[in-house]
């Protein structure tokens, strides 16, 4: 099935679009590290332009077409994560909780105890106040069952349900932010409710991304190479 054939899901308010069988690096964040009028940009500008793709995607969809997100779409939401990043890294104020090494050790424990369950891990990192992951969800299950040709033996794969996006980082952040509640004797949001997604396009986007997730402690000034850094993970020899 096509990176490209889209199937629509919903988080919280906003419209998104999950392709089936894709990877996705995602970017989520502690409650109260973004100024609010960062966020307030965000929502503005993503409500407009992914209200304006699902009404798109439903109409091309109705037509038997599969649509591929529009290069400005990918151009503004390129720009914003920028700005967003940037953010975050130079961070003086805001919660900084993930620089406790027990709630780090649980993000990263978290993170492994799905791999091979609801998604294919493929790399993090765990920052003072975000994290990067980039994961494969994995099919639940086939939509029906396979069938053989009768004439020639042939294998007839039918569709496969994937895991959502938005189920697999519900349960991500629930059960981390109880964990790191417990640790800090708080209550109240940890995380930051709303998660920036992207689903990577081609394999060379996907090597971008995971130098990039890498290099992040780089990139901070906090080591001089990804390897030295507690918290980040790639599960192959790779040299950013």
């Amino acid at each position: 099935m096509s990176h490209f054939d889209y199937k629509p899901f919903y988080r919280r308010n906003l419209p998104h679009i999950q392709p089936s069988g894709a990877t996705f690096f995602v970017t989520f964040h502690l409650a109260g590290s973004l100024p609010r009028r960062i966020l307030v940009e965000q929502w503005k500008r993503e409500k407009s332009s992914l209200l304006k793709l699902q009404n798109d995607s439903s109409f091309m969809a109705s037509k038997g077409v599969a649509l591929r997100q529009k290069p400005e779409h990918h151009e503004w939401k390129r720009q914003w994560f920028q700005k967003f990043e940037k953010t975050l890294d130079n961070a003086q104020n805001g919660p900084l909780w993930l620089k406790d090494e027990r709630i780090a050790k649980e993000v990263a424990k978290s993170l492994h105890y799905r791999d091979g369950k609801v998604y294919r891990l493929e790399a993090y990192c765990i920052m003072a106040n975000h994290v990067h992951i980039v994961f494969a969800p994995l099919p639940i299950e086939p939509i029906g069952t396979n069938t053989v040709d009768t004439q020639d033996n042939t294998a007839q794969t039918n569709s496969l349900c994937y895991n959502t996006l938005s189920s697999i980082m519900q349960s991500l952040k629930g059960y981390t932010a109880w964990k790191a509640n417990r640790f800090l004797g708080r209550s109240g949001a940890f995380w930051h409710h709303e998660s920036y997604d992207h689903a990577v396009r081609s394999p060379s986007e996907w090597q971008r991304i995971i130098t990039y997730v890498l290099n992040n402690p780089v990139k901070a000034g906090l080591v001089d190479e990804w390897t030295k850094w507690q918290w980040s993970y790639y599960p192959q020899g790779f040299s950013p």
